[in-house]
């Protein structure tokens, strides 16, 4: 390592004025003089003054804090000045000496690294302290006071790769297309050169692909850097057993199942990847973290070790919402992780909403959801699913049970499709008439979602299509309903950022009409789910039926929110939205009906387990735009 205890950019410091004698004196001699001050003025006003400003001195004189950390370069002062831990200390009142020469020897790596990553080989580094050369200074014995520290960097000329050789390769091995000959010779090239080397031959199966020997040469007279590497693929390996430790409830079969390590295929790194998260996925582990064994078995087969922490078994939760229109919401759920040891969850929830409400009446659900990972694949998951509802709208009654039964195939790390057959009977009452009535339900459903955060997403999108083909059990009544949902988020500015988000809905009820339908499948606007500032589901189609003039829900509807989410401070935002819906009297939207649209403001404050949401929202078309308002309370984004 370079260093050097002479300092051309060393300058003087300047002389300082205080009490008589030319040079600042150590503490026991201050001490010396106060005592000789107070003997020979003890009587007088004078000699007060002058006790304080000695005692002053003193003080000034033995003061840690009077360290400055200076840096004199001739380049790349940015990336030298984040790479030196001393620059670091000048944000730190509570340092002492002896943090400071700690500081200093091993800064002088520091730099050298920071050069070396900046392309230049032929630099010098000098660390004085009060004028002495810090390598020479041993950290327990460290000046007290310190004043000065400087740091002078001459960088040198910039290095270019000269002959360059990472070998062998496989064919699809790609480098850094900075590491070629000529080019500024960056020491996180090289890194990155070899580390793709070695990543190319591992994909192919050759999991211990390692540097035999490496040459790194500088040429001062040609300012090159000459680069030699020599790697061992070692045999192609097949990946043997999975060994499971850490467990306790789940059986070790059951984690290879859902882990669905391919053992005896060849090795490949991310089978590894999709293995760990197969396992997280499941929400019964808090941790699963799978790691290679450090040395092949016979037969050229790798053995993985899974390490393993499951979570608690059970969970319970509470959620409340108020809407000044709709009422307030309550629900509750209960969660088993590991119902029958092999991972599978079962969760309950409960949910009452229209409470004090003044849209309809209240409504009730109790609803079960079981799940099996790792059934006929790693990447299919079982699911039965039951429901007893009510619910009571101003336009209609509706008791319903249902159970449905299907699969969940997750295709990529954030798309999943789902497919399931469900039964659902219920009884009705509305301006329609009464009727009982039974459908075999074919859901079918397909997400995707590339959102950074699912909970208060900032950047990226989400997009929900689900198709729900329906058949009555006497073959009367036969249709299909649709539903799409995609929202997008996009964020400027890093100080006080802005992100504007947005959603559109799309919904579509195509073979039966309005007098077959089930009138939950038909559609209405409103409310804090569509468009707030209107009141919930005050947006359908009105008819006369017998000479009464009722409203039903349509057989098509288009949404839109658009929100402006401004941060006040890390915690707070302030939200402004937009909110439009239109119900159509056919399946084809926009075709055929009526519009409304809402406006608002809201705040929101960030906690752990998402943001509390406060929405104030009026009408922004009708005859009563602008003339009520409606207030939302909830814990989550709207959207």
């Amino acid at each position: 390592m370079p260093q050097h205890s002479f300092c051309p950019f060393s300058r003087k410091r300047p002389r300082r004025r205080h009490f008589p004698g030319s040079e600042w004196p150590s503490g026991k001699t201050c001490v010396k003089v106060i005592a000789k001050y107070i003997v020979q003025v003890a009587g007088g006003l004078q000699a007060l003054k002058k006790i304080w400003l000695l005692i002053g001195a003193v003080v000034y004189a033995t003061s840690a804090g009077a360290q400055t950390v200076q840096l004199e370069t001739d380049q790349i002062a940015g990336a030298l000045d984040d790479a030196s831990l001393l620059r670091g200390l000048n944000d730190k009142p509570d340092a002492v000496p002896q943090d400071f020469v700690a500081a200093a020897r091993a800064d002088y790596r520091r730099l050298l690294t920071a050069l070396y990553a900046a392309g230049y080989y032929g630099g010098t580094i000098s660390i004085t302290i009060d004028g002495i050369e810090a390598a020479q200074i041993e950290p327990l014995s460290a000046p007290d006071p310190i004043n000065d520290i400087v740091i002078t960097v001459i960088a040198g000329p910039l290095f270019a790769f000269g002959d360059l050789s990472i070998a062998p390769l496989p064919p699809q091995a790609v480098l850094p297309a900075d590491f070629t000959t000529g080019q500024p010779a960056r020491s996180d090239q090289i890194r990155t050169a070899v580390n793709a080397g070695l990543t190319s031959w591992r994909d192919l199966g050759f999991a211990k692909a390692r540097i035999t020997d490496q040459s790194i040469f500088a040429r001062h007279v040609n300012t090159a850097l000459d680069v030699d590497i020599k790697l061992d693929t070692g045999p192609k390996l097949r990946f043997g057993t999975l060994n499971v430790t850490g467990n306790r409830t789940v059986s070790d079969d059951r984690i290879r199942e859902i882990a669905g390590l391919p053992v005896g295929e060849v090795y490949a790194p991310a089978e590894i990847t999709r293995a760990e998260r197969r396992l997280r996925r499941t929400g019964t582990f808090d941790s699963a973290a799978l790691t290679e064994a450090e040395q092949a078995r016979p037969g050229d087969t790798l053995d993985v070790n899974a390490q393993i922490a499951e979570a608690k078994p059970r969970r319970i939760g509470f959620g409340l919402e108020l809407s000044s229109l709709e009422g307030l919401t309550v629900s509750s759920f209960w969660l088993h992780r590991n119902l029958l040891g092999g991972a599978e969850r079962l969760r309950v929830d409960a949910k009452i909403t229209g409470i004090a409400g003044e849209t309809g009446g209240t409504n009730y659900s109790l609803r079960s959801n079981f799940t099996r990972p790792a059934t006929f694949g790693p990447d299919t998951e079982l699911y039965i699913r039951g429901a007893v509802s009510r619910e009571d709208e101003p336009d209609y009654l509706i008791d319903q049970i249902g159970v449905e039964v299907g699969f969940t195939r997750v295709l990529t790390e954030d798309l999943t499709a789902e497919a399931g057959v469900g039964l659902l009977t219920a009884r009705e009452k509305g301006g329609l008439g009464d009727r009982n009535y039974t459908l075999l339900t074919l859901p079918l459903r397909a997400t995707l979602d590339r959102r950074d955060v699912p909970t208060n997403a900032t950047a990226g999108y989400f997009g929900d299509i689900r198709v729900t083909p329906f058949v009555s059990i006497d073959g009367d009544v036969t249709g299909a309903r649709f539903f799409a949902d995609a929202r997008g988020f996009l964020t400027f500015g890093e100080t006080r950022p802005v992100t504007l988000a947005a959603r559109a809905q799309l919904g579509s009820l195509a073979g039966a009409g309005v007098n077959d339908a089930p009138a939950d499948f038909l559609f209405y606007s409103g409310g804090g789910g569509t468009v707030r500032g209107q009141p919930y589901k005050s947006l359908g189609i009105d008819r006369i039926v017998n000479g009464n003039a009722i409203t039903t829900g349509g057989t098509s509807f288009t949404g839109a929110q658009l929100e402006a989410r401004f941060a006040v401070t890390n915690n707070i935002a302030l939200v402004g939205f937009y909110d439009v819906g239109h119900v159509g009297d056919t399946a084809v939207p926009l075709e055929d009906g009526d519009w409304h649209a809402g406006a608002g403001i809201g705040l929101r404050y960030n906690t752990g387990i998402g943001p509390i949401r406060l929405d104030l929202a009026t009408q922004a078309s009708g005859d009563n735009a602008g003339e009520n308002l409606q207030v939302y309370i909830g814990i989550g984004q709207a959207f």
